[in-house]
Formats: C-alpha cells, structure tokens, sequence
C-alpha cells in the first residue's frame, strides 16, 4: 500500500476527520458549558475525562453509521494515528502546570497542546487543512491565554466553535488525494 493509498483510506474511514472533530468540538463546548454555568472543577473534568473518550466515540458513531470505522491491516498510518492520539494525554501536565500558575489558563494551554497534536494530522490524512486547523486553534490558545488572561471561559468556547466549523467543512468537502 502507498502513502496516498494509506492517507485515501484514512480520509475515507474517517470522513476527513469530520466526525472526530465533531465528537471533540461537542467535548470542548460541554466543558465550556460547565464553566459557564456551573463550576470550573466540573469544567476541567469534562474536558480531560471527555477528552478520553473522543476516540472511542469517534468509533461508536461511525459504527452506528453502518460505516467502516477502522483502517485495514495492511494500511501503515494506523500505527501513526494511535501515536498521534498519546500526544495530548502525554502533554496534558504542560496545561496543567499553566493553570496552577492561573486557572484561567486552562482552556488556553489545552488548545495548545491540541493545536500542537493536530499538525500530524497532515501527513496522516494528506490534507493540508490540518495546518491551518492546527494554526488556529494553537493559536486563539495563545490569542486567548495573552489578550483574556483573566477570564476562564474564552478559549473553551472559540476552541469548541473552531472545532464545530471545521467539522462542517471536512463533512461536506469531497474526499480526494493531495
């Protein structure tokens, strides 16, 4: 199997990544919910344990789709796309540590580290969209964490909007090679 092969099947499995990122936009924005309306604790719970899941309900809703949810043996990325799904667990106490310094860096730390964890994402779908994914949420992280060092909820809201958006666009774009 090619690269291209690989990376065809990957987009094709996974629908361009839109179910993902509308599992993981649906996390951010519970976690903001939370924050918003009921305690930060609560809030930052919802995203590391909801975090947890977004792979094994990435799974279940593709498979109640009727759809094939996994990539074939023979397909090498797999292996890459279970590494690159360790990059954010493994780099969680970076957000942590940001947060014990202010709270309200929370939010902002953790679109970071994820932004960070979506540059992979490139090579393993073939779709450049995932740098400029990649960039934005990275980036209204920093955005957020300089500009709103003082208030908790920002960065959990544009990220899940950022998310939600670019699920739309990813189930709506034709699948096709580089």
């Amino acid at each position: 199997m090619t690269i291209a092969q690989a990376q065809d099947e990957v987009r094709t499995v996974f629908l361009n990544g839109s179910v993902g990122q509308l599992v993981s936009a649906i996390v951010w924005l519970s976690s903001s919910a939370f924050a918003t309306w009921g305690s930060t604790r609560q809030a930052i719970l919802v995203l590391i344990f909801g975090g947890m899941l977004i792979f094994p309900l990435t799974q279940l809703a593709l498979r109640m789709s009727g759809r094939p949810f996994v990539l074939s043996a023979e397909n090498p990325l797999g292996h890459l796309a279970m590494q690159v799904a360790f990059i954010v667990p493994l780099t969680l106490p970076v957000a942590g540590a940001a947060a014990l310094h202010n709270l309200n860096w929370f939010y902002p730390a953790c679109a970071v580290v994820v932004g960070a964890h979506y540059l992979p994402f490139v090579f393993l779908y073939g779709m450049w969209q995932y740098a400029v994914l990649s960039a934005v949420v990275l980036g209204g992280g920093f955005a957020c964490g300089l500009l709103l060092p003082h208030a908790f909820t920002y960065g959990g809201w544009c990220t899940g909007a950022v998310l939600v958006a670019f699920a739309g666009w990813a189930a709506v774009t034709p699948k096709r090679g580089r």
